[in-house]
């Protein structure tokens, strides 16, 4: 066999050297320059489609939802079948098919029909996403003697690539200690996933409330982040206070915030956008 001569193999075996560090160093540089991809999300007390004028309109709550341009939204206060109030309607199934968004619901109040064969009525809170929702689980929060129910619901899905846990809730209104007890409930059942993680929702509490702070320990407040000005969502007609939230965790980058006008509900929606890398 013909010997190669010693220069051109001393080359050769340079070349072989080097191509694993440099195919290294580009699939670093690669990751690097790899641009952060945008997502938008809103949290929507909808008030089951009835605006501050007292009309029911559930397409116009879809309008403020499809302006905004979110990806990814947690509603509350959403009838399914409930009664007269919303007329009987599938409140997640007619947005989701009006959006052509994907859709969870999660029944925190779940009441047997007025008529046999009638579908069950519900009243709780829902997810809408542009791409599919892998997993969906609602779990009971805890609740005093004269409470309402509330829940935690939370979806898994995948966006822009990226695997994502959506957290979304309605902490009780009017006993500051049960509301307490539902966000360490909620710190408690999100604990330990390393998914980048939202949680959003109508909370029922300012920021510097113990049950705020109990979350915010955990997941960084949006608006306090990235908002301008106080962010207040509540009452619609003269907003006063700042409890609904965008938190997230350390892996989502915000970029932006706001809070919309609008009259289609009681609350105001927040909306928010992030870098997903």
């Amino acid at each position: 066999m013909r010997k190669l001569p010693t220069k051109l193999l001393v080359t050769v075996l340079g070349l072989l050297m080097v191509l694993p560090a440099a195919s290294a160093a580009a699939s670093g540089s690669e990751q690097q320059e790899r641009p952060a991809r945008p997502l938008k999300v809103m949290s929507y007390n909808i008030h089951h489609g009835a605006g501050t004028d007292g009309v029911l309109d559930l397409e116009r709550i879809a309008r403020v939802i499809e302006n905004s341009g979110a990806d990814l939204i947690g509603l509350q206060e959403v009838d399914r079948h409930w009664s007269e109030r919303s007329n009987w309607v599938n409140q997640p199934a007619w947005l989701a098919a009006r959006l052509k968004m994907h859709y969870a619901y999660a029944a925190n109040l779940d009441l047997p029909p007025l008529n046999p064969g009638e579908p069950r009525r519900q009243y709780g809170t829902a997810v809408l996403s542009k791409t599919p929702i892998k997993h969906f689980e609602n779990t009971l929060l805890p609740k005093y003697p004269t409470g309402e129910q509330r829940g935690l619901a939370v979806a898994t899905t995948k966006i822009r690539g990226i695997d994502l846990r959506f957290a979304n809730t309605h902490l009780t209104h009017n006993n500051n200690a049960e509301r307490l007890e539902q966000a360490q409930k909620v710190a408690e059942l999100l604990a330990g996933s390393k998914v980048p993680t939202f949680v959003v929702g109508d909370l029922n509490a300012r920021p510097t409330a113990p049950e705020i702070t109990t979350l915010t320990k955990i997941w960084r407040d949006t608006w306090a982040e990235v908002g301008a000005g106080p962010g207040y969502t509540s009452p619609t007609g003269n907003p006063a206070a700042r409890i609904d939230y965008l938190l997230h965790s350390s892996k989502i980058e915000p970029v932006s915030a706001e809070v919309l006008t609008t009259i289609a509900s009681d609350h105001l929606p927040v909306v928010a956008t992030y870098l997903l890398r």
